[in-house]
């Protein structure tokens, strides 16, 4: 029995396929949504909030004053107050004549008079109008995954419903003989950490009609295929997806993930990724996240600049991946190509070495994507 599919005789640049692969993406419309739905997903345009607070509150309980009228007192040089101060709570406004809170012990209530013994600085105790949140700008910020510090200021400043972007991905395993499922699962994870909503499915079989059966493109905005990539004799992927619509590349320069594919079904975005964890996450790191990205009007993924504590050398013609640990000294290489389970568990972040360069040297400063928050 013939090979279904064949790897092309050279492989394509990962530049040029991440070119071809995202000319045609645009960003999904913005929707809106109730806050309790948007955890996780990226935020877009924001209404203009007023400043938060409103006005001047107080942080502690305690008693509200006039910085200016208690200079010079202490426990040992009583200072009286002319009048009953008034005492507040967290979170109450402060009176307009009163620029900070004292403690409570720092006003002996024992005589007829009030007396204070410490001096305060303006300020003291206070949270000013507009400290939590400067009034005329946006609660989240346009491309910013929403976490639930987002929420909180949204909730406080009174926003019912939150616009985001939230492309759609349809996310097609191919089913292994084994009947194991971790890749699928470990892209599915980390689609969703990206702000994107998921369906995943299985596919019947491993054979074309199966998963052709299985690339239904409506309703989604990128099609993920998982296993079948490579030119083995049940390996189908790459067919299926030329059947309903086109391969834009297959075989891809790129070290891990060199049977990775990208493609179109109708006018969506479809990629294929290897069944291997390791191999998958290639293709998933350099090809499917920019195309997540930009659907989703995200300009540009979390890095970090450090230098490297040892030389990195690179095979010429390959982009490779590796894995980096940060430590006081810089980033550590983990891996190089060849990515171990364990050295993907342990890696906080990752770069890319073009196809065209050797690698880096000891002390180089290198930008890498970050994996950990």
């Amino acid at each position: 029995m013939a090979p279904t599919q064949r790897l092309p005789p050279s492989l394509t640049p990962l530049d040029v396929a991440l070119a071809a692969f995202l000319q045609c993406i645009k960003p999904v419309a913005p929707i809106e949504i109730p806050p309790a739905e948007a955890l996780g997903y990226v935020a877009a345009g924001m209404a203009l909030v007023h400043p938060l607070p409103p006005r001047d509150v107080a942080v502690q309980d305690g008693w509200a004053l006039r910085s200016r009228d208690l200079v010079g007192a202490s426990s040992y040089s009583p200072l009286p107050l002319s009048a009953q101060p008034v005492w507040v709570e967290a979170g109450d406004p402060i009176p307009e004549d009163c620029d900070c809170v004292v403690d409570a012990d720092s006003v002996d209530q024992s005589g007829p008079i009030h007396q204070v013994l410490a001096e305060a600085i303006p300020g003291q105790g206070v949270r000013r109008a507009g400290e939590d949140l400067g009034g005329g700008t946006c609660a989240i910020a346009a491309g910013r995954i929403i976490t639930s510090r987002d929420l909180l200021i949204a909730r406080i400043a009174g926003l019912q419903r939150l616009g985001l972007r939230r492309p759609r991905l349809r996310i097609v395993n191919i089913p292994a003989g084994s009947g194991e499922a971790a890749t699928a699962q470990l892209i599915s994870e980390n689609a969703q950490a990206a702000g994107a909503e998921i369906r995943c499915i299985e596919a019947e079989g491993r054979d074309a009609a199966s998963i052709a059966n299985a690339l239904e493109a409506e309703g989604c905005d990128l099609v993920v295929t998982i296993g079948g990539t490579g030119p083995g004799r049940t390996d189908a992927a790459i067919s299926a997806i030329g059947t309903c619509g086109q391969v834009l590349a297959h075989g891809i320069a790129l070290k891990p993930g060199r049977t990775g594919a990208v493609g179109r079904i109708g006018a969506v975005p479809a990629i294929a990724l290897p069944g291997a964890p390791d191999q998958a996450l290639g293709v998933w790191w350099t090809l499917a996240l920019p195309a997540l990205d930009k659907l989703a009007g995200r300009s540009r993924r979390p890095t970090e600049t450090l230098q490297l504590s040892r030389k990195i050398a690179s095979q010429v013609g390959l982009a490779e991946i590796v894995l980096l640990q940060k430590a006081k000294e810089g980033w550590i290489p983990l891996a190089v190509g060849d990515l171990s389970l364990a050295t993907i568990a342990r890696a906080d972040a990752f770069l890319v070495i073009p196809g065209g360069s050797e690698g880096f040297a000891a002390g180089a400063p290198v930008d890498a994507y970050i994996l950990r928050d």
